[in-house]
């Protein structure tokens, strides 16, 4: 692995660096002293971004309807399945949404689900149970609860995954649908998984690094100053959580069978992110020494989050053309 070449990619982006003095100041993830103020103040700042019309959500209550299905322990788990009327049964796309494994929501990958509506997709969102009052493995045992479920109940939800079965996430929910793909493949899950897309993934526990890829593990330690997602932000996300690194639920590159036999797998790497580098290395690793299809799309001097939160750059205003080009290329090989 050549990953000489890695570190330039946390060259702060030109536009990024003219931006920095005009943005307000803003409180970090880390910085807030417990789960629910946190939860409070993404709140607020997402609303301030939609009323300055930075953000604009789509309405699409006209193909949404939210759903509930049972998990393992009966907890009921919502899903927010985006079907258009009328469509011919699509492929599938289960998608789990960041925050931390503390916040978020289904709703906000919503800017994508028009252009994977548009591909014939239907679409299902998942409203797994966050930490810190749902401690792990609430949130990985839910992922594969509903993709266990999906698979079953595809049909009632105008679905046909041997069309394309994918899952998919941003930051935590990456981490979640690697680790759902991995028990997928374990689990021989009918039908099965013909992709992944991994945005900005989570994919080893500092903890738990192999020694034989340390050397390679360098964003960690360069970017632990990093906008949106620092040290203290990534310190606080973890004593939340309260995983144990070496769980594969926790570390899914450490997945105890190996990586062989996962679907295609598409991911976007922001370059001055912590986790640009597992990455890179979860990538690597697919590719050569497992014989897996895989597309990567990185963003040098782009924070973690810096595609949604930053918007106003042109790689985030690229990313959701970026996004349906990486759905098309997974559905392409299945």
């Amino acid at each position: 692995m050549d990953s000489a070449s890695w570190k330039a990619y946390g060259k702060i982006d030109p536009e990024l660096e003219a931006l920095i003095p005009h943005l307000p100041p803003s409180k970090g993830i880390g910085d807030y002293d417990d789960v629910p103020s946190l939860r409070e103040g993404i709140m607020e700042g997402f609303k301030k971004l939609i009323e300055a019309g930075i953000v604009k959500l789509p309405d699409l209550s006209s193909v949404k309807k939210d759903i509930h299905i049972p998990a393992r322990d009966g907890h009921q788990i919502r899903l927010a399945h985006y079907r258009k009327d009328g469509a011919e049964d699509g492929p599938i796309i289960v998608l789990f949404h960041g925050g931390g494994f503390a916040f978020g929501w289904p709703e906000s990958f919503e800017e994508h689900v028009v252009g994977m509506l548009e591909l014939g997709a239907v679409v299902v969102a998942v409203q797994y149970r966050l930490a810190s009052e749902n401690p792990f493995p609430a949130a990985p045992n839910d992922a594969i609860d509903s993709v266990h479920w999906i698979a079953e109940n595809a049909a009632q939800l105008g679905a046909d995954p041997t069309k394309g079965f994918i899952v998919g996430g941003s930051s935590a929910g990456a981490n979640l649908a690697a680790v759902v793909s991995h028990e997928a493949v374990d689990s021989k899950l009918s039908p099965p998984l013909t992709g992944v897309w991994l945005n900005i993934p989570l994919l080893v526990h500092r903890d738990a690094v192999p020694d034989k890829y340390k050397q390679h593990y360098n964003s960690y330690e360069d970017m632990k100053d990093a906008m949106i997602l620092d040290r203290k932000a990534l310190d606080f996300i973890y004593k939340e959580y309260n995983a144990d690194p070496s769980s594969p639920l926790m570390s899914p590159l450490i997945w105890p069978t190996g990586h062989k036999g996962q679907p295609a797998t598409y991911f976007q790497i922001c370059g001055q992110d912590p986790l640009r580098d597992e990455g890179l290395i979860y990538e690597h690793i697919l590719r050569e020494e497992c014989g897996v299809p895989t597309k990567v799309q990185l963003y040098p001097g782009i924070p973690h989050g810096g595609l949604s939160f930053l918007p106003m750059l042109s790689h985030a205003k690229q990313s959701p053309a970026d996004i349906k080009e990486g759905i098309t290329w997974l559905l392409d090989q299945k």
